[in-house]
């Protein structure tokens, strides 16, 4: 049994242990029921379970999440579209996230990937300061996937 200010009280009977939680105007809670015999400690539970939650909303509003940004490219893409959609992943890998680049084949564009492939490639060279190739270009169905992550900051 331990106190609520830390102390070893030693192995008490139950009764006795309420008693003494009892007269403190505290409660009696078991920290380690599996133990032999069980390990009890004096205190005040609803002050635990509020600080157990405080501390847990504290630990949730520090993460950070990482969303997955998509940027759809196409074959013919002329190069200003290139360089907004360049820029738009740029934005998205400096604020963490990680960008999903996909490239949908249709039609008769499937006889040639090479194209889709050199495309990725150079949108890959353009956000290689910002972010790295997480997974490499991958065909998928009618579609050339690759994924980029953010850089950790410096």
């Amino acid at each position: 049994m331990v106190d609520a200010d830390g102390s070893q009280l030693g192995i008490l009977p139950l009764k006795e242990a309420m008693n003494i939680a009892i007269q403190k105007n505290l409660d009696l809670v078991k920290i380690a029921p599996q133990a032999q015999p069980p390990v009890c400690r004096i205190m005040d539970y609803g002050k635990y379970r509020f600080e157990q939650a405080k501390r847990d909303k504290e630990a949730r509003k520090n993460q950070k999440i990482i969303d997955i940004k998509e940027v759809r490219l196409s074959l013919g893409i002329d190069t200003n579209d290139f360089n907004t959609k360049v820029s738009h992943a740029q934005k998205f890998l400096k604020a963490g996230n990680k960008v999903k680049v996909s490239i949908r084949f249709r039609g008769r564009e499937m006889a040639h990937p090479e194209i889709g492939r050199e495309l990725i490639k150079r949108f890959a060279e353009s956000c290689a300061e910002f972010g790295s190739i997480d997974k490499l270009p991958k065909m998928e169905g009618r579609s050339l996937v690759m994924f980029i992550s953010s850089k950790p900051a410096k």
